[in-house]
């Protein structure tokens, strides 16, 4: 029977073999494998689960004090049994961790690589990293303008001058803090065309520019994370001659990503993905240059698919299933290439 002395050295040196990286990652899908094995609940409406760490207690925490020492024979059957403790709790640990990934315990050169949902850590200073996200621009720097050149009829400038205000509209809808965490739209209706601003409406099923034309997260349900939010697309433009008005068609294309948290509980961090695609003509009407939103909408993943009133209801890891089940094969939330379908409610990818 080993002593206590000799479990301690062979712990310190099994977990010295061991890489922060790779702890890390044990300590994860640890984590992961005995959540789902207490909750064993099916997936709800586009929702990708992700692993948390909940925090870890170093070896110390369990054998007591460095400086402790030997305290005698009365001392040492207890320490021993912490020790078994540890050694105990971490086999456990490790045999959830081969249950995902068999090729944990191979030779470095061998281990197998297997997709996993991005593990996004609350306390991490950077909240998209390990998302495609990670990647894309900050904030209004992702709405990038092509070059303005005279075509419908419009001069250079005018073209110029009109996706400027696109721009503004743009930051107003996806980007303005007031906005996103349930305030009034001020920003955006101060956007719009002053012949358009009356045509505004909050109000849901009404066939007006309303609250699915900005993106606003039901009250009470999300506080930004970070004041980044990451943004990519394409804005393209095309001449159009509709008889009685002609001028310059601006398409909109693009992803909106946030990072957000329950109010309150900074730990519940989840990346939310949202696809606004929509067009703004661009006209002179009595030798006024008029920018003319003609239908904004978005999708958003992932979100609870049971409310229809405009606003974006995210899911978090500890939120119960909607009654809404999703439809579809599971697509990218990071796909830029196809726009949002009409409605309804399909499953997606985790963010």
């Amino acid at each position: 029977m080993p002593h206590g002395d000799d479990l301690d050295q062979r712990f310190n040196e099994l977990v010295g073999q061991i890489d922060d990286d790779e702890r890390r990652r044990m300590r994860a899908e640890a984590t992961r494998a005995a959540k789902e094995a207490r909750s064993r609940r099916p997936p709800r409406q586009e929702r990708g689960r992700r692993a948390r760490l909940s925090g870890s207690r170093g070896y110390d925490d369990f054998g007591g004090s460095r400086d402790s020492g030997d305290r005698g024979p009365a001392a040492r059957p207890r320490r021993w049994l912490r020790a078994l403790t540890v050694v105990s709790a971490v086999v456990a640990a490790a045999g959830l961790v081969v249950a995902f990934r068999p090729g944990l315990l191979a030779p470095s050169g061998a281990l197998l690589e297997e997709a996993v949902a991005p593990v996004v850590d609350a306390v991490s200073a950077d909240p998209y990293a390990g998302s495609p996200a990670a990647g894309y621009a900050d904030g209004i720097a992702g709405f990038v303008l092509p070059e303005a050149r005279a075509m419908g009829g419009l001069s250079r400038k005018d073209v110029a001058k009109g996706l400027e205000r696109v721009r503004e509209l743009l930051a107003a809808a996806y980007l303005d803090r007031r906005t996103l965490e349930g305030g009034a739209p001020d920003a955006f209706v101060a956007a719009l065309d002053r012949d358009q601003r009356e045509t505004f409406n909050l109000a849901p099923g009404r066939d007006a520019i309303g609250r699915e034309s900005i993106n606003t997260f039901a009250p009470g349900t999300a506080v930004l994370a970070t004041d980044v939010v990451k943004v990519k697309g394409e804005i393209t433009l095309r001449a159009f001659d509709d008889g009685d008005l002609r001028g310059v068609e601006v398409k909109l294309n693009h992803l909106v990503v946030y990072a957000v948290h329950r109010p309150g509980l900074p730990r519940t961090v989840i990346r939310v993905v949202t696809h606004p695609t929509g067009r703004v003509q661009l006209y002179r009407d009595g030798g006024r240059l008029v920018a003319w939103v003609t239908g904004w909408s978005a999708s958003a993943t992932p979100v609870n698919c049971d409310f229809d009133d405009g606003y974006i209801h995210p899911v978090y890891d500890d939120f119960p299933a909607g009654t809404v089940a999703p439809t579809g094969l599971p697509s990218d939330p990071y796909v830029l290439d196809e726009e949002p379908g009409e409605g309804g409610c399909g499953s997606s990818k985790p963010t």
